[in-house]
């Protein structure tokens, strides 16, 4: 049988990866809709059940309540958050697995429902001009308020602390959220950040911010424990829309990361929306970043088997996500070593409350930990 590059072991920072199949973050809307906080009924076996992946990485955690934009989405900034995470990485890790924090603020795309009536915050006072599902059901997006250099600063250290929460959870490491259309990547668009002091105008402004919340994580987690994640063609999403400067941009994040820190490894996402209209298009994430970076770098978006098996063996990535595949596939791992089929997914029961489409997808392999 010809070998698979996806299955082979993989050194990421401080720890082994058995295989490089990779959980993507994925928002699955289970959370305590009181706490916020994950749950021993829904969330341990969740997780634990896919804990054969090389690593998981979690769904977006907010780093504070002014953090939060969906319904039913855990957080990492109180106690009872800590406490419900504690209880998923200890039960992955005593299946032989691995997990991360995803860190997230989602910005502009929020509602003062979430905010007891202020306005969420961001880099510019732009509408992104789309919906937004609250708890009194779906409603538009308002103007946010441009986030003061107080505000900044604030965030920053929301940041900080959610990293220090992540590892006192039990996580082995941290994904920094700066990705499809949330804070960090509203920064970087010239088409959501008009700001005309330090963190706006030129490429090196916009990027400001996210640099500046890394360095101060790297004062309290060692960088070989931080990822972070990057969608360099997203665009027409939440009033965002590519110009020019888009690809500089990333191209400057990427090369700087290079250059400047030694990260656990930056998460590409290829292009999932109609990037036809840029020339950029015709070339894959993958091969145009492969040569910037020379850390470990992870892609994304529409892979299966082979697709990721053919990107690690070209050496254009060394890990690749999956999202979809592993709802549906707890056994991911498992179906790619034995040559089982996988399964389709329900998207109805993507965001939905309760065990359906969470808990109940079959296993048809030996790699899975069992249902609980």
């Amino acid at each position: 049988m010809k070998v698979q590059h996806i299955l082979k072991p993989y050194t990421l920072g401080n720890i082994e990866l058995p295989n490089r199949v990779i959980m993507a973050p994925m928002t699955r809307s289970r959370a305590d809709n009181e706490q916020n906080a994950p749950t021993e009924e829904l969330h341990v076996p969740y997780y634990t059940q896919r804990a054969t992946a090389g690593l998981i990485i979690s769904e977006g955690t907010q780093v504070s309540k002014r953090a939060v934009g969906y319904i039913n989405t855990p957080g990492i900034h109180s106690q009872p958050q800590v406490d419900g995470w504690k209880k998923v990485t200890q039960s992955v890790h005593e299946a032989g697995g691995r997990i991360f924090a995803q860190l997230w603020h989602v910005g502009r795309i929020s509602h003062p429902d979430f905010h007891n009536g202020e306005l969420p915050w961001a880099p510019s006072a732009l509408n992104p001009e789309t919906d937004v599902f609250t708890p009194e059901g779906s409603k538009k997006t308002v103007t946010p308020k441009a986030m003061t250099l107080e505000d900044i600063e604030t965030t920053k250290n929301e940041f900080v602390q959610a990293a220090k929460n992540a590892i006192a959870a039990g996580f082995d490491g941290i994904e920094i959220h700066s990705s499809n259309g949330y804070l960090f990547h509203q920064f970087f668009n010239g088409t959501s950040n008009i700001r005309e002091d330090q963190y706006g105008g030129s490429i090196e402004n916009r990027t400001r911010f996210f640099f500046e919340v890394l360095d101060a994580i790297k004062e309290v987690l060692p960088q070989n424990q931080i990822g972070a994640r990057f969608n360099p063609s997203l665009h027409n999403i939440f009033g965002m829309t590519m110009d020019e400067e888009t690809i500089p941009t990333f191209d400057y994040i990427i090369e700087k990361l290079d250059k400047e820190y030694d990260l656990a490894y930056i998460h590409l996402s290829e292009p999932f929306n109609d990037v036809s209209d840029i020339e950029f298009a015709e070339q894959h994430i993958a091969k145009r970043y492969r040569p910037k970076y020379s850390g470990t770098l992870m892609i994304n978006s529409g892979f299966d088997q082979e697709k990721a098996n053919q990107v690690l063996e070209e050496g254009n990535a060394d890990l690749v996500a999956f999202a979809k595949l592993f709802i549906s596939n707890p056994d991911l791992v498992g179906r790619f070593k034995e040559g089982v089929e996988t399964s389709d997914w329900d998207e109805s029961t993507f965001y939905t409350p309760g065990k359906e489409g969470y808990l109940d997808y079959e296993a048809k392999t030996r790699e899975l930990i069992p249902n609980q």
